[in-house]
């Protein structure tokens, strides 16, 4: 502590201030110095040398035009004080953590362009401006799904999917199985409404517009791979085979089961197998021991046609595949080792009721849980489906009191 004194009592005050002021001076300095630098490069002219893709199997690939979506770097110079960047009309969000002197990396926007300039348009903090050219290309439509794949003809389907472009000098054409082309009654972005043509037959649905034309990877009127239709293949053999109904609501072709009763808002409280369960047990319906699916689960999915009669909000539908041995037992339905998918749409907005049948996908990558809501030991596997039950009940859900009704039809398994 001496030592530290004497050497600070030696040391003049003048030179304490000098060797401050000459600190204070560099910073300054430096401060001026970057602000320099920031006015030079955002008022100079951003330049673009080439334009690559990001995937790195294509990275040395240049491009001068690319799909909405596709991800994209531009690589060039006085890039980093780039703030807006315009693809024709559509300003691009841009990341500054993908953003250089020399490279910019961007997703090129979704929208569809109302302005065609075949341009990147690039803007500077400093409002300088410069382009290059590039095309954006509109990808042909995609057909994703339909609220209900079973539709007779001359009633109305809706399709669902993206890029529906309905252009005036060549008009967006629907063509049903047979090709047979529909009348379109309405078109957004997402969505086609049309009316179902006489005759349509079972398969992909085609959708053409100006980009170009795609087919649907699911079946209208889909009848592969059918494990329930409560007309020719029913649950005959399990404890409870279902209750059957054709009316209130009307069908969507012949039989179908019904689920209906009071559910309180605690659904584990609830168990109503009469009510709300049907099991199909193969080997007591005389059936093969041969799975339902042998092919790669991942890929595939559990279809079925529903209508739900009043507000939903409460409960799980549980699907439980059951191995071909199971006959003559319910444990299965309440063992946390069996893997089961739960389907509860009302808890998006604490209900759910359709306007009438629509079709509902559950990709077999979902039977993975328990009946209380949690993650399941198991795995489903091609094994295991020699049976299934269908059960409301449970799900580690609360909701509201309610009065379920709901109605179910031709159940099958089909490639995704």
């Amino acid at each position: 502590m001496e030592i530290k004194k004497y050497f600070l009592d030696k040391i003049p005050v003048a030179f304490i201030f000098l060797v401050l002021s000459g600190l204070l001076s560099g910073i300054l300095f430096q401060s001026c110095e970057n602000d320099d630098d920031d006015v030079t490069s955002s008022h100079a002219t951003p330049v673009v040398r080439y334009i690559r893709l990001t995937e790195s199997e294509k990275s040395d690939s240049l491009v001068t035009h690319a799909f909405m979506g596709n991800t994209i770097a531009i690589i060039g110079e006085n890039l980093g004080a780039v703030v807006e960047i315009w693809f024709n009309d559509q300003e691009a969000i841009l990341n500054n953590s993908f953003i250089t002197n020399t490279s910019i990396v961007v997703t090129i926007p979704n929208e569809i362009p109302e302005i065609v300039t075949n341009e990147i348009r690039l803007v500077t903090k400093g409002e300088v401006e410069s382009t290059h050219p590039f095309g954006v290309d509109v990808p042909a439509p995609m057909v994703a799904s339909m609220l209900c794949e079973y539709v007779e003809d001359g009633n109305n389907a809706l399709i669902r999917g993206n890029f529906f472009l309905d252009d005036p000098n060549k008009p967006l054409q629907v063509f049903f199985p047979g090709n047979l082309e529909a009348e379109i009654k309405s078109v957004t972005i997402n969505e086609i409404v049309v009316t179902v043509p006489e005759g349509a037959g079972v398969g992909p649905i085609t959708v053409k517009s100006l980009y170009g034309s795609s087919r649907s990877s699911f079946y209208f009127r889909d009848d592969r791979n059918f494990i329930l239709d409560w007309d020719n293949l029913t649950a005959a053999g399990g404890w409870r085979s279902g209750k059957i109904g054709n009316s209130n609501p009307d069908p969507i072709d012949g039989n179908y089961v019904r689920f209906q009763g009071d559910m309180p808002a605690d659904a584990s409280s609830k168990w109503d197998e009469d009510s709300f369960s049907f099991n199909l047990w193969n080997q007591a319906n005389g059936r093969s021991d041969e799975p339902f699916y042998s092919g790669d689960l991942s890929k595939a999915v559990l279809k079925f046609e529903c209508y739900v009669v009043e507000p939903w909000k409460s409960a799980a539908l549980q699907m439980i595949f059951t191995p071909y041995s199971t006959t003559g037992t319910n444990s299965y339905l309440a063992d946390t080792n069996v893997p089961r998918a739960l389907w509860t749409p009302w808890t998006e907005t604490g209900s759910y009721q359709t306007e009438g049948w629509t079709t509902v996908s559950i990709p077999l990558s979902n039977f993975k849980y328990t009946h209380e809501g949690q993650t399941s030991a198991n795995s489903l596997t091609n094994d295991m489906l020699g049976g299934l039950t269908f059960f409301v009940w449970h799900g580690g859900l609360t909701g509201e009191d309610c009065t379920i009704h709901m109605c179910i039809d031709n159940i099958r398994v089909v490639p995704q």
